[in-house]
């Protein structure tokens, strides 16, 4: 007969507050709040980020739970993102979940987020193939752009990585260079499909190996967008 593990997942390393259930290997649900406070700063501000997960926290756990048909006492563990992350974003998720852990006298796990950015290809999904060991993965998140060598599951070598800005950091700073409300880079994404490839060029960076650097291409981008503006006001 199979064990029954219940384990609560939550993550607010960034402006995300989110938590989610998981049932040996099956998501049984996922709740998550987002913060649309940010959007009039156009990117997001760590201070406002921590209130408002403080906010959230506690419904968006209490939901989680309650869309998986489960009590808290049915709960074996709780995981938290360890890191990396916001820092006041990370120390509310962290602090609750310490909390409830210690109330109901259940393990804590720690997690590092690009981590399970990669681990989340072996969830329970009838729609996609769990990867074989060893593989190469490439985490593009907000803050953070790896490629990474999966030998295990706890076992990754980072073979390549962004030496200054991440490409989902270029892209939304790029869209608030060009006028775009955030988050930006979906929406840059979304235009360049109708756009034309070799409407104008930029210079590649030249980065040795498998590392990357986008700060250039923002920088470029600026001056570039700086540059037609001054045109259009003259002409």
């Amino acid at each position: 007969m199979q064990t029954l593990i219940y384990i609560l997942g939550i993550e607010s390393s960034c402006d995300d507050t989110a938590a989610a259930v998981i049932h040996n290997g099956k998501i049984l649900s996922n709740v998550v709040a987002s913060q649309k406070i940010h959007q009039e700063y156009g990117g997001v501000v760590p201070e406002l980020a921590s209130r408002a997960h403080q906010q959230n926290i506690v419904p968006v756990v209490h939901q989680a739970i309650q869309k998986a048909g489960i009590d808290k006492n049915d709960l074996n563990a709780i995981a938290f993102t360890r890191g990396p992350g916001l820092m006041g974003s990370l120390l509310v998720g962290s602090s609750f979940a310490k909390s409830l852990a210690f109330g109901l006298d259940i393990p804590l796990i720690e997690v590092n987020h690009l981590q399970a950015h990669i681990l989340a290809h072996f969830i329970d999904d009838a729609s996609q193939s769990k990867p074989n060991f060893p593989f190469i993965a490439v985490t593009i998140s907000g803050g953070h752009t790896q490629i990474v060598k999966v030998n295990d599951y706890f076992d990754m070598e980072i073979i390549g990585q962004t030496i200054d800005d991440a490409v989902g950091e270029a892209f939304d700073k790029s869209a608030k260079i060009l006028g775009l409300p955030y988050p930006g880079g979906p929406l840059v994404d979304k235009y360049a499909q109708n756009g034309n490839p070799h409407a104008f060029q930029f210079t590649k960076p030249k980065v040795p190996g498998l590392d990357f650097s986008f700060s250039g291409l923002k920088t470029a981008i600026l001056y570039f967008v700086q540059k037609r503006s001054k045109k259009r006001c003259y002409s």
